[in-house]
């Protein structure tokens, strides 16, 4: 791959590369804050959220609605449980079905939270006109195949963000 092309080829790079330079600023910031302030990682606080925003729901409709995979939003609401932000309840209406639900204690924070970055781009692209997503979406996977990572998993993003571990005092001698 030759980076020293042309002037009039590089045209145009620059303002798709500051778009994606900005939306990956504002969801990194949006996970830097909720790491600050809450102990939870972006992809924790926006599951949260969706969940605070919405009766007890299935894994299944939960993914839906964060627009990601099953496999993926468990592994966020697995750190969510643990930090008894959420609770799994089996569905009055099906014995056999887990819904998720948040707990008081989550409620609570979701009410404190801003809304995440990841919320804020999901509405954002829901303002664009279907056509324009399409073509958006056509846009980015013919990136992605350029760019050889079509087996990367799309995970939520910054799910494997951690707050920090607090640190122990040393006894003193």
């Amino acid at each position: 791959m030759r980076f020293g092309r042309s002037r009039t080829t590089r045209a145009g790079l620059a303002p798709i590369l500051d778009g994606f330079r900005r939306v990956f600023r504002a969801l990194r910031r949006s996970s830097s804050d909720a790491h600050a302030r809450f102990g939870l990682g972006g992809a924790q606080l926006y599951v949260l959220r969706v969940l605070a925003n919405a009766p007890a729901l299935s894994m299944n409709a939960l993914a839906e609605r964060t627009h990601t995979h099953q496999s993926s939003v468990s592994v966020v609401v697995a750190r969510l449980v643990r930090r008894r932000l959420v609770r799994s309840v089996r569905s009055r209406d099906d014995a056999r079905r887990v819904e998720l639900a948040v707990t008081p204690k989550g409620r609570r924070l979701a009410g404190r939270a801003p809304e995440a970055a990841q919320e804020r781009l999901v509405h954002g692209l829901l303002r664009l006109a279907p056509a324009r997503r399409a073509e958006l979406a056509r846009s980015i996977a013919a990136l992605v195949a350029a760019m050889g990572v079509e087996s990367e998993p799309a995970t939520m993003f910054f799910e494997n963000d951690r707050a920090p571990a607090r640190r122990r005092r040393s006894p003193r001698a």
